[in-house]
């Protein structure tokens, strides 16, 4: 599986995949909806997916001497390691916006959604959406990514809107919480988005996979 990832990150990737890494800052914006950087991040995965559909890339990678079940695994892990570099980057500004930044004036007053585990949690959930939907939605014909693609940004916008909206309804404010308030159920929240990551992930890879071994390309 070492030299299929690499295969995918030296060859299959887009540039913009790396580039749009950087978007997981996007969670230290005040007054903006800071999911939108997981989009982003999604964004860029697409556009490495729609590059090695005009080069062949799926053809070519069955050619190799490899399992059709490894060329879906290493798509998989191409796409989580994106994810995951784009979430380190999220977790680090979640951090110094829970304790450095905590006192800034520009953080207190921020109207949307504040950066806490929650958030991250929420960002976890729309990676999980991606590989759920668009991934496995590619791999049912390898070729066709359009529809996959749209009905996640329809979810993933859904998912914003919600996330984004539930501290203002009685009795959610503390989904909301700045700083280091209300810590344990900010970390239950969290463990809950991986959790939810992990599940849609591998069983959409397991899914993955068995269409993939149908199809006669």
């Amino acid at each position: 599986m070492r030299n299929v990832l690499r295969k995918e990150m030296r060859l299959s990737a887009s540039v913009l995949s790396y580039l749009f890494i950087l978007f997981g800052l996007m969670f230290f914006l005040p007054g903006y909806p800071i999911l939108c950087g997981a989009f982003f991040v999604t964004l860029g995965i697409f556009q490495s997916f729609q590059t090695a559909r005009e080069a062949n890339d799926i053809v070519f990678s069955v050619l190799l001497p490899i399992a059709k079940r490894d060329i879906v695994k290493g798509k998989y892990l191409f796409v989580c390691l994106i994810e995951g570099c784009a979430f380190l980057l999220m977790a680090l500004a979640v951090i110094l916006r829970m304790t450095v930044l905590s006192a800034s004036v520009v953080y207190r007053s921020n109207a949307l959604m504040n950066a806490n585990f929650f958030a991250l949690g929420a960002a976890c959930v729309i990676f999980g959406l991606f590989n759920w939907i668009f991934v496995g939605g590619f791999f049912k014909t390898a070729y066709q990514f359009a529809r996959p693609f749209v009905t996640f940004i329809i979810l993933c916008f859904f998912t914003i809107f919600t996330a984004e909206a539930l501290h203002h309804v009685p009795g959610l404010e503390k989904l909301n919480a700045f700083g280091t308030d209300d810590m344990a159920m900010q970390l239950y929240l969290l463990i809950a988005g991986i959790l939810s990551f992990l599940l849609m992930t591998i069983v959409s890879c397991r899914r993955a996979c068995a269409q993939f071994e149908k199809i006669d390309l």
